[in-house]
């Protein structure tokens, strides 16, 4: 089995780190991806980007776009977008512009591809972080460290791009490079995929930084406020996020704040007790970020300047964000959803009335709404096909006759339909078509000619939806007096009526 179709994307600010990248991507062996789209985001005028010099065959792959200085976000929408559509690849690989991949990285991330079952939705890459070894590491240094142990960061995220697509990609309110990947992984979670950690290897060098790198971080305080807007308070603990020191900074900050206040209202005493509770907080911090480092002159200096600027900094922009994100809602996307190729129904519950094992056509009733819903899928070009468990006829209740009269009963009312997937056997039997398994999935679609990630299924209960998940393709569940409350609440699409799960797939009309 071959590796699944794949798009490299990676965003850069020309950094010439983007050349290195690429040389080691070059280098790597295994299968090549099908395309490789960079996304200058450089805000201003167009200018050349340093690619170094490829062979023709890898040349061949690079496309480069442009973002407009959006932030890595929209940059990495733009490049697994086309068109402002998901691209035809299966895969997309996020990459930054400063790793550095391994040399065996393209086979390993074809192994990892291949080894995600239909309802992993994004593997990370290992990443590691070279340190001095002839010295110890400074506050910089050891803060990009920590990115060898964070979750889903898409310095190497693969995500299929059914996930992206189903929860509209990243979220564009996140202009740094900063919670960004770690909001996309937690609502491909609660679109009901899962995530792993692969086997391949890419390593981020420490890049140079200007002495007050860690106070302009400070910014992405505003950005954790989104993240608790958008996931609850409890967002870090599924993140695998720390907790950090907003709360010291906010104490050390109305400190500081007060000491001034209290001074200019001539109230001495209280200055001095505020002013040495600021201090202390702030000695007590440098120290915290000095004592690990290397303590020479310049770092040290550093470390003292920032520290007593960074409480400040960091309760500004939390406050800011608390003002900026106050009505923050769910992320709808910008991307708008493809209609899929084909859709399967279920047939008892979904289309006609449940009648338990039938094999009277005359009681053939279809759901209200199942005419017209059909109908719009039909117009719309969708193939629609019938997918439906008769262990009837395992249990000796139904003959295949009589199955195959019902059916043909309800095609003359709710028909054509593009193909029928019936399977009859037991729970017991040990077949691979009978749902919750994906086996009349894969097979309707194999007999239409289209991948089953390009097709929806339509059901009543969780079997349905969880065959479509087994299979990658879309579920959607409709549910009616039998659908248990369980099967409701774990439903990551659902939709009232037939009409509406349509409206899902194709837009309403």
């Amino acid at each position: 089995m071959g590796r699944p179709s794949l798009r490299v994307v990676i965003p850069t600010i020309g950094r010439p780190s983007l050349s290195a990248l690429l040389d080691s991507l070059e280098a790597s062996a295994g299968p090549l991806p099908d395309a490789v789209v960079v996304v200058d985001d450089r805000p201003g005028p167009p200018h050349a980007l340093d690619l170094g010099l490829r062979d023709a065959q890898w040349a061949a792959l690079i496309t480069v776009r442009r973002s407009g200085g959006r932030g890595p976000a929209a940059a990495r929408n733009s490049g697994w977008l086309d068109n402002g559509h998901p691209c035809r690849q299966e895969w997309i690989a996020f990459l930054d512009d400063d790793v550095l991949v391994d040399h065996r990285w393209l086979s390993d991330l074809a192994e990892d591809l291949r080894a995600s079952d239909a309802g992993v939705g994004g593997s990370q890459g290992e990443i590691s972080v070279p340190l001095p070894t002839d010295r110890r590491p400074t506050d910089w240094e050891r803060g990009t460290a920590g990115l060898a142990a964070s979750s889903w960061i898409t310095a190497d995220m693969a995500y299929r791009t059914t996930a992206l697509t189903a929860v509209g990609g990243f979220d564009e309110r996140f202009p740094r490079a900063f919670r960004e990947d770690a909001d996309l992984a937690l609502r491909v979670e609660d679109a009901g995929w899962s995530l792993a950690r692969g086997t391949r290897r890419a390593t981020h060098p420490v890049r140079p930084a200007p002495w007050n790198a860690s106070l302009r971080q400070q910014r992405g305080n505003a950005d954790d406020v989104l993240m608790a807007q958008l996931h609850g308070r409890h967002w870090r603990l599924r993140a695998h996020a720390p907790r950090g020191r907003r709360r010291t900074h906010l104490a050390t900050a109305a400190a500081g704040a007060g000491a001034l206040g209290a001074l200019g209202a001539r109230r001495y005493w209280a200055a001095a007790a505020l002013g040495c509770a600021w201090a202390a907080s702030t000695a007590r911090f440098a120290w915290v970020r000095i004592a690990p480092g290397p303590r020479t002159r310049d770092e040290v200096a550093a470390m003292a300047a920032t520290s007593v600027a960074i409480p400040f900094a960091a309760s500004g922009h939390w406050l800011l964000g608390m003002w900026r994100h106050r009505d923050a809602s769910a992320w709808s996307g910008r991307v708008p959803p493809p209609p899929p190729v084909a859709v399967f129904v279920d047939r008892d519950g979904t289309i006609v009335h449940d009648v338990p094992y039938n094999g009277d056509p005359d009681k053939v009733r279809p759901i209200h709404d199942a005419l017209a819903a059909l109908g719009r899928l039909r117009a719309a070009g969708i193939a629609v096909g019938v997918i439906t468990n008769q262990s009837g006829i395992a249990r000796g209740i139904l003959s295949r006759e009589q199955v195959q009269a019902v059916n043909d009963r309800v095609e003359q009312m709710l028909g054509p339909f593009d193909v029928w997937l019936v399977c009859p056997h037991g729970p017991d039997d040990g077949c691979s078509c009978r749902k919750p398994l994906p086996g009349m999935v894969l097979d309707g679609a194999r007999k239409l000619g289209v991948r089953p990630e390009q097709c929806a299924v339509i059901g009543d209960i969780d079997a349905d939806i969880s065959a479509a998940a087994a299979a990658g393709a879309i579920g959607i569940l409709v549910p009616n007096g039998a659908t248990r409350p369980e099967e409701i609440a774990n439903a990551g699409l659902l939709a009232r009526t037939l009409d509406e799960a349509v409206d899902l797939l194709i837009g309403a009309a």
